[in-house]
């Protein structure tokens, strides 16, 4: 695999990771369900993150069952999740190269 393969996988890696919420949600439109699901089938490390993240998102149903967020908060929870995440990856890129 060259350097730009491998800088592309880790880009869609990126990308997946950050929309995982939506996945678990059916936030996304079936084309993108269709996109993330083949790329977690491929990728391991993602399919790792992805089933942490589901335990997750269990854990909460469960510990906050009957209480339901707002779609405000629920907007500013995810973009920051997101954001948390873009920066993790970027930063174990870094320490990788």
């Amino acid at each position: 695999m060259s350097a730009d393969e491998i800088g592309e996988a880790k880009a869609g890696c990126r990308e997946v990771l950050a929309e995982v919420w939506a996945f678990l949600d059916n936030e996304c439109d079936q084309n993108q369900r269709d996109i993330l699901r083949q790329h977690l089938d491929e990728c391991s490390p993602c399919l790792e993150q992805y089933g942490i993240e589901e335990h997750l998102k269990i854990l909460l149903a469960r510990k906050c069952g009957g209480d339901h967020a707002s779609a405000e908060f629920k907007d500013r929870l995810r973009a920051c999740i997101k954001e948390k995440v873009l920066e993790r990856t970027q930063a174990k890129a870094e320490q990788q190269q």
